[in-house]
């Protein structure tokens, strides 16, 4: 429960944005005509105003008290309207110190008159970076609400990887890797029955997903049954648990149902949608008469905050004994702290959790994302020596209701 004062300090914060905000838009808007400015000032203060009192909605009320749908939204658009105003204010308080800078400058270095001179015309605000911070600003705010409508534009990605070591009963093996379903999330049954059509429609050999089935309790998976026990693969459907099918972001217990319960409820779920569940082991995949092991792990993150439950030890245990080995871990953090320096047999990892952020700019030869200032690897494929690693970036979605510039994903790996 959040405290008054914690509850002030965040106001206050919000008002002194809009104020700081406001200044710039009265500098870029002084030429003018009267009846524009008043337009573009109301709306301004309307949009801020209604960000405050929804802030304080939220704050002050149950989640009972407006539908999924709307609070959802509507809390989304309060945050994306405060990370453009942040946005905003960085280049505004870049002007702002050069401004006091100079002013500084006039005091020490010349008299009265040439510093009242200054304050007139060298040192007001650049209305030139009023225009870009404010363009910057906007343009965020704009990709965040438009993001709304991409959370369920699935893209189809294929790959293919060559490894020396492939039986050749294994060459031409079709994986479909997805991830983060996050079903807690979901809004837009219909929608989201496209994506597994989608997922459907690759015919894969074999079916893997990396973790995440649920935000937090496994009852938000029930209405969605249907829909995902309708993925199926002539290999096999092979699944993990991620960071959040742990519950460990509630407080328990919820609804009378205790977490260790809810975990218990979550692995029927995915034997009651066909998948086998790893739990710190592995199976064995026979095609065309050859023998592969796949492994599967519970969460293991080398980052402080997320938890290491998975075993490794135990999941390889009788795995050195097949020539190629492919191993379903939840976080990529594994890879590199875990994976790459004590199973160097370990061939292909396969990992999502990061979700691209579910912001970012992906376009041919670049790819960008802030996430990628803390996770090292965290879309795509990664190679070190003769071991390979592909980051998806998720199937759903939390937190934000949408998805900017890193699509949701599902990967279609073939191995030649």
């Amino acid at each position: 429960m959040r405290t008054p004062f914690g509850t002030f300090i965040i106001i206050l914060i919000m008002i002194l944005l809009d104020i700081y905000v406001f200044m710039a838009i009265k500098s870029v808007s002084h030429s003018a005509s009267s009846r524009l400015r008043t337009i573009i000032y109301v709306i301004y203060w309307l949009i801020a105003i209604v960000a405050v009192a929804g802030l304080l909605l939220f704050i002050f009320t149950g989640p009972e008290f407006l539908p999924k749908k709307v609070r959802t939204y509507l809390f989304a658009s309060i945050l994306a309207f405060v990370f453009g105003q942040l946005v905003s204010c960085i280049l505004f308080m870049v002007d702002d110190v050069r401004r006091l800078i100079q002013w500084l400058a006039g005091k020490a270095f010349f008299r009265n008159t040439e510093v009242s001179q200054m304050n007139g015309d060298g040192i007001s605000r650049s209305v030139f970076l009023s225009w870009i911070g404010l363009a910057a600003g906007t343009t965020l705010f704009g990709s965040l609400i438009y993001g709304f409508s991409n959370k369920y534009n699935y893209k189809v990605k294929h790959i293919k990887l060559s490894f020396d070591n492939l039986p050749a009963g294994f060459k031409g093996l079709k994986i479909v890797h997805f991830s983060d379903v996050h079903s807690g999330s979901f809004m837009n049954k219909k929608a989201v029955e496209h994506g597994v059509e989608k997922i459907i429609a690759q015919n894969a050999d074999v079916v893997i997903f990396s973790g995440d089935l649920v935000n937090d309790r496994a009852p938000e998976m029930l209405n969605y049954m249907d829909v995902f026990s309708k993925v199926k693969a002539p290999m096999g459907v092979y699944s993990t648990f991620g960071n959040h099918d742990y519950g460990d972001y509630v407080k328990w217990p919820y609804d009378g149902v205790t977490k260790e319960q809810n975990l218990i409820d979550l692995a029927k779920i995915h034997a009651n949608l066909g998948w086998r569940l790893l739990m710190d082991e592995h199976v064995e995949l026979e095609r065309n008469g050859d023998k592969i092991a796949l492994i599967g792990i519970q969460n293991w993150s080398a980052k402080a905050r997320f938890p290491k439950y998975g075993n490794m030890k135990k999941a390889y245990a009788g795995a050195e004994n097949y020539p190629f080995k492919i191993l379903i871990s939840h976080d990529p953090s594994h890879w590199d702290a875990q994976v790459r320096p004590e199973y160097s047999a370990v061939d292909l990892t396969l990992s999502g959790h990061t979700h691209g952020m579910q912001f970012g700019v992906e376009i041919p030869g670049f790819k960008w994302s802030p996430v990628q200032y803390v996770y090292k690897e965290w879309d795509g494929l990664y190679e070190e020596g003769k071991q390979k690693l592909y980051v998806n970036p998720g199937f759903g979605f939390i937190g934000y209701p949408g998805r900017v510039g890193i699509l949701a994903e599902i990967a279609v790996i073939e191995l030649v």
